[in-house]
């Protein structure tokens, strides 16, 4: 079965949809209603924008089958593009929060696999 453009951005969407779930599902009670899907979903693009820029999709991973990724870079790219973007002034270590709930939703596929 071959896969149209429009077949790919529906998978996408299911995907972050998902991601989304996941992640509000990861936060502290006190942070779950903070944020709203729209929020989550922006900082979906911006993790998913670090991530290309910084070419750790390219990255080999260590003897243990990990890559490195410095959360803190993370966050603070996160906090300057919300900034630049004009979504708003966020606290980090609720942003931190997040960008856990990413990884681990990420590292729940590769079980997965």
């Amino acid at each position: 079965m071959r896969m149209t453009p429009n077949d790919e951005f529906q998978l996408d969407d299911i995907d972050d949809a998902k991601t989304v779930e996941y992640i509000r599902n990861y936060l502290p009670q006190e942070l779950k209603e903070k944020f709203s899907d729209d929020e989550l979903y922006y900082f979906i693009d911006v993790i998913s924008d670090y991530y290309t820029e910084h070419h750790i999709l390219d990255a080999q991973p260590d003897a243990e089958g990990y890559i490195n990724i410095d959360l803190g870079e993370v966050v603070d790219y996160i906090l300057q593009e919300a900034k630049n973007d004009e979504m708003g002034v966020y606290d980090a270590d609720e942003i931190l929060f997040v960008v856990q709930g990413e990884m681990e939703y990420v590292e729940s596929l590769e079980d997965e696999i």
